[in-house]
């Protein structure tokens, strides 16, 4: 298992284009990556393959998430997700 922290730099966070973009590079891999991002009240917990889950974790620009992924490829993917959410994920 290995995980790493980015800063959502995007103004709109994660909506619907985007969080399409983040689940379809995550699906590109066998290893289960999931999204972690803690506020004052609850930690959220988002399986990264499923728009919905994204989406329900309500991300918004200036958020800090912690990406995990764990399996046989999991250097790779997290790799690509943290790449992807720092070049602001396509916007």
């Amino acid at each position: 298992m290995v995980s790493g922290k980015v800063k959502i730099k995007n103004p709109t966070g994660l909506h619907l284009r985007p969080a399409g973009l983040f689940c379809k590079t995550a699906m590109q891999f066998d290893c289960k990556i999931t999204v972690h991002k803690k506020t004052k009240h609850e930690d959220v917990t988002a399986n990264a393959k499923s728009v919905l889950s994204v989406l329900g974790a309500c991300i918004k620009s200036g958020d800090e998430i912690e990406i995990v992924s764990e399996g046989a490829d999991e250097e790779e993917a997290l790799k690509a997700m943290l790449s992807l959410v720092e070049d602001g994920l396509g916007e």
